[in-house]
C-alpha cells in the first residue's frame, strides 16, 4: 500500500475530504487526453475540449502576451479558490509579477490578476454561477466569460463583497474594451469562432 492509498483511506475514514484527495483519486482514473478536469463546490466536472473551445483560449492567450510573459499565464493548470473544495482549471489565468507558487508548485488565487472561461454546455451553469462567485469573493479583478453559444463576451471587474459590480456584454467581432483596468488591453473577438 503506498502513502498515497494510506492517505486516502485516513481520508474516507476521516470523512475529512480534501481537494488535494480528490484530485489524487482523479489521476488514478483513465481520463482520455485532452479533457479538462475541475472540482467546483466538492463535484467532479469533466469535459473533452473541443475545437471552439481551443481556438478561443488560444486567441485569448496571444493576445494576453503583449502584457504578460508566458511564465506568467496558465491555461486548465489547478488554482485552488476560496469555497468548498474549488480547484479550477481556469481555461485562462494571469498572474501578478510578484506571484511565487505555493510549497505544492501551484499558484495561489491571491496572485491571479485575469481569468477567462470559454463556455462549455455541458459546465456553463458553473462559470456563470459557482465559478464567477469564487472568482469575485478571490477579487480576481478581471474575469472574462467567452460565449460561442451566444456570439459573446461577457467581463465582469470591480469584484466587492463576493460580487462583480460592473458587467459589459459584447458581441464577438466588436472589441473588448480593458484599457480602464490593469490590463490595459483591448481583446480583439472577430476570429473567435460560434458553436
Amino acid at each position: 500500500m503506498t502513502v498515497c492509498d494510506d492517505r486516502i483511506e485516513m481520508a474516507e475514514a476521516s470523512d475529512e475530504l480534501t481537494l488535494d484527495i480528490m484530485f489524487e483519486w482523479l489521476e488514478k482514473m483513465p481520463i482520455p487526453e485532452g479533457t479538462k478536469i475541475e472540482i467546483v463546490g466538492g463535484n467532479i466536472f469533466m469535459s473533452p475540449q473541443r475545437h471552439t473551445h481551443f481556438q478561443i483560449i488560444f486567441d485569448i492567450l496571444e493576445q494576453l502576451r503583449t502584457r504578460y510573459p508566458r511564465k506568467r499565464l496558465a491555461s486548465d493548470v489547478r488554482i485552488d479558490f476560496p469555497g468548498h473544495l474549488n480547484g479550477f482549471a481556469c481555461d485562462v489565468a494571469a498572474v501578478a509579477e510578484r506571484s511565487v507558487k505555493d510549497e505544492k508548485g501551484r499558484w495561489r488565487y491571491q496572485d491571479v490578476e485575469f481569468v477567462a472561461e470559454v463556455i462549455s454546455k455541458d459546465t456553463a451553469a458553473n462559470d456563470y454561477g459557482p465559478k464567477k462567485t469564487a472568482y469575485a469573493v478571490a477579487e480576481v479583478p478581471v474575469y472574462l466569460i467567452a460565449d460561442p453559444y451566444q456570439g459573446k463576451c461577457h467581463l465582469y471587474t470591480q469584484p466587492k463583497d463576493g460580487e462583480y459590480i460592473a458587467e459589459l456584454s459584447v458581441s464577438f467581432g466588436a472589441d473588448v474594451d480593458m484599457t480602464t483596468t490593469h490590463l490595459e488591453l483591448t481583446l480583439k473577438t472577430d476570429e473567435f469562432p460560434r458553436d
